[in-house]
Order: structure tokens, then sequence, then C-alpha cells
């Protein structure tokens, strides 16, 4: 026989903090939405109570001197979620002030319970609780609060009420009544480097359940709060099992890298193109979006440099403009990589893509907030894996200085990262400047090891031959072999 009590989750709707809470928030939970003074605290909470007030299940929001009823209602009708049909039906606002202001904790909790039963709800607000608190503590009488908090909790318990304390509290390491007592302890917090401001939440308490661990990044628009769960735990809900795709290698649009690739790249694997500027990454890139459209396939593209739509590349702009690629072009300031992952897994799932261009890694960490670049090699490994998980197959572009003292694969030490590798190199022959390509690995799979020259006309990239003649095509400035102890001709072994 089963005796364990269920508790049922509400889907508080706020995108992402669902799955950050662990599938939502316990029904009849006792909870402290914390924070400094404008990280979001009052939108968080007018947003969950919309989202989840009902006739059958009404909500009351308590205010108490931070922000009378009017102001509040003036400033939330400017977001989506506000819903002006549901006040007075389903929601419904008091004020506490009068009441708070005399410092008397007995009489703050007087007024609630008569209008907690006078309207029976199923969701109680009070904001801001810290109000209440602190004119208890003007009006002489701290030590009342602990057991002015556990009454109210167990009031709201009894009557099977979900309840939330707004309140700005600065540090979650102080030793507080209000932390013990709330079986939900949801903390926001905001941070300025430079000119950038970045939000985060964490979840420092939920009992009963388990939650996802760490800060995570939110931003606030019209539509409210939208909170970016972890890339992994969101690429494993978006599986792309019913992407059509043609045989179990992804073909670049180049036939003779694909060649040189064995075959073309593994189904799900991530490719990185390194290379210097101008050396054609952007364009294998639109090839290979190309080359699947060709065989029936759609792809996604995020750019962070020039935007494709104003590209020179002609092939990669129709294919945007036909919908057979997406385009991801965020000019959004501070992004995060849990708000990359999420925006490319939107569009896969949206146009059922089976192929992913990352346009270039170099841009994208520019385009990140200051807070995450010193973590940049991480965010890379949360990206490759988010859309590892996803089953795309991904072509990421990154920028490599030629340096010719050294050979490396990546500007970030993370070539490790991907499952394959292609790099394009400059050298000098006779005056001139050639372009040259390898495939440095391709995980568990054969592949050439020629480095082999290749040309970018008007059709694209064409590979073309090894240069047999000469060596040190990696110091940048080759020689020629020498013959029978003759030196080569001038010329032989060198396309004109």
């Amino acid at each position: 026989m089963n005796t364990k009590a269920t508790i049922k989750r509400l889907a508080t709707r706020v995108p992402g903090l669902d799955e950050v809470l662990g599938g939502g928030l316990p029904e009849f939970s006792f909870n402290l939405i914390a924070g400094q003074p404008g990280c979001g605290k009052t939108t968080l909470a007018n947003q969950i109570m919309f989202a989840l007030a009902t006739p059958e299940r009404p909500a009351i929001y308590f205010t108490v001197l931070g922000e009378p009823p009017l102001k509040m209602l003036r400033y939330q009708q400017q977001f989506d979620y506000f819903d002006s049909d549901a006040l007075n039906r389903s929601v419904r606002f008091i004020s506490l002030s009068d009441d708070a202001m005399t410092g008397d904790f007995d009489r703050v909790l007087k007024r609630i319970t008569d209008e907690v039963a006078a309207h029976n709800p199923g969701l109680v607000f009070v904001d801001s609780f810290r109000s209440v608190v602190m004119a208890g503590e003007n009006g002489g009488n701290p030590l009342g609060l602990q057991l002015f908090v556990q009454q109210l909790g167990m009031l709201m318990t009894s009557w099977q009420a979900t309840t939330f304390l707004v309140g700005e509290y600065f540090s979650e390491t102080d030793a507080n009544p209000v932390f013990t007592v709330a079986d939900g302890l949801i903390w926001l917090r905001q941070s300025v480097q430079r000119n950038s401001m970045v939000r985060q939440i964490e979840i420092l308490k939920m009992r009963g359940q388990a939650t996802q661990p760490g800060l995570h990044t939110f931003r606030i628009d019209k539509a409210g709060i939208r909170v970016f769960a972890p890339a992994a735990s969101v690429a494993s809900v978006d599986r792309t099992a019913d992407v059509p795709v043609e045989g179990d290698r992804a073909r670049v649009g180049v036939p003779a890298l694909d060649t040189m690739l064995g075959g073309g790249l593994p189904r799900g694997y991530s490719l990185l193109v390194a290379g210097p500027s101008g050396s054609g990454k952007s364009i294998l890139a639109a090839s290979f979006l190309a080359e699947g459209v060709r065989v029936g396939e759609t792809g996604v593209v995020a750019v962070f440099e020039q935007n494709p739509k104003r590209s020179r590349n002609p092939v990669l702009r129709d294919l945007i403009a036909r919908g057979q690629v997406a385009l991801i072009d965020s000019r959004q300031p501070d992004l995060c990589i849990d708000e990359i992952v999420l925006l490319i897994l939107n569009e896969v799932r949206r146009i059922k893509a089976s192929r992913v261009v990352l346009d270039s890694l170099s841009g994208f960490e520019l385009a990140l907030a200051p807070t995450f670049r010193p973590d940049f090699r991480e965010s890379l490994l949360g990206l490759v894996t988010a859309l590892a998980r996803a089953g795309v197959t991904v072509l990421m572009t990154s920028e490599l200085e030629d340096r010719y003292t050294d050979l490396r694969f990546s500007p970030y030490g993370a070539a490790f990262l991907t499952d394959a590798i292609v790099v394009q190199r400059y050298i000098e022959v006779d005056s001139r400047l050639l372009r040259v390509m390898a495939v440095v690995k391709v995980r568990a799979s054969a592949h050439s090891n020629e480095l082999r020259l290749y040309s970018i006309g008007e059709d694209g990239i064409s590979v073309g031959d090894m240069l047999p003649e000469q060596e040190g095509l990696l110091g940048g400035r080759p020689t020629r072999k020498r013959i029978g102890g003759s030196p080569v001709p001038p010329g032989d072994g060198v396309p004109q």
C-alpha cells in the first residue's frame, strides 16, 4: 500500500522557469521571491499570478509600502501577460499600507486573515514583504517577526493557498527566519559590468523536488520574464528524430572536400572550420546548407558578424528568402549561451532542420555579455553538447590567425570539443598568395591527410591538387624540393 503524499506541481508558464524549478511550483507551498531593487521580483510575481489565477483558484495580491495598487497596475499593464478581464474576477489587489505603517504584526496578520477568509484564494502574494518587516522593526517589535512568519505560513497552508512573499534582500547568507520557514526560496540577481547588465535567477531552496542548480540568465521584455534553462536540459526534450535525412553522412557540397572527409560528415557530428580572414569559411558554411536543401533537408544559420540577407552570397540569401534556411541574427545585447541554444533549437523544431551553422565563434564570443566571456570554453562545451543531443549536424566557423611558427586549430584551445576539423591556411608561392586546406580529424572515421590547394570563384569553393613538389607548406613560405641535387624549375607543381 502506497501511503506517500502526492504533491501537485503548478506550471508557472514563465518560459524556462518550470524547467529550472524541476517541473513547476509545489501546490500550497510557502515561497519567498527575493533580490535587490530592480531585478524583476514584482514582474515575476505578477506573471506567475496571471498565469495561475482562475475563477476557481483566485488570487489576492497584497501591496504594502512599496507601490499602491493603482501605480502597480499602471506599469503591469505594459506586459503581454496582463489580463484586464481577470481583475476583480480571478485577481484582486488589496493595499496593506495603512496596517503595515502601524508596525503592528498582529494587525497586519488579522487584515490578511480577514481578506483570505472573505475571498478564499488559492494564491496569495504579499509585496513588499520586506516593508512589513521593516515597519515592524521600526515599531519596536523585531522579535515578533519569526512568530508572524510562522503564523502566516501555517494559516496559508491550512487554507490550502500557495503563498508568495516578495521582498528586497541583498544577501542569502544573512540569518533570517523567513529563509528558514519558506518552502521555496527564489533569488533574483543582477550584475553590471562595463555597459552590460545581466539578470540571473537561482533556486536556493524548493522542498520536495530537485531543481536545476546554479544561476540561470533571464530577460525582461514586453512579454514579461523569459528564463533560459540550461542548454543540456532544453536539448534533452527537443530531439529531432523525425527530421528527414538522406544517408548516414551529410555532404558539405564541395565534392573534393567530401572525398577528403571520407564521404562527407557523419550525421550528428560537429565540424569546426578554422581559418584566417578571407579564407572562405562562410562560403563553405553556405555550401553546407545549400547541399542540405538540394537533398531535401532544411537548415538553421546563426550569424554574429555580417548579415546573410545583405551578404554577397546569393545562394544563402535565396535559401533564407525561400524559408528553407532559418536565420538567427540576434541583436540582443548581453547574450548568454543558453539563450542562443534555445533560439537555435526553437528554429530546428519549427522547420524540422537537420543542419545548423554557427558563423562565427569569434563573433559569438564578442556577442556574449562580458560576464560570460571568461567561461567561453565551458560555454562552447555546453553549446556543442546541446546540439549533439538534439541530433543535428553542425558546422561552426572560427577566425584563426595565421601563425607559421605553430600549428593551431582553435584560438580557444577547444578543438577537442568538435568531432571534425577542417583547417584553412594561406601560403606564399612565387610571390603569390595561395590557399590550402586539410582535414585534421574526423572522429572514428578514416579521412584524407592531404594538404590541397583550393580557390574561391563565382561557383564557390573548388578544391585542387596537392603540391608534391613543395615542402614546408605549413610554414607559409614553402620551398621547392630538389631532384638529383638540382632545384625544380620555377613554377613546377604550382598552378598558374
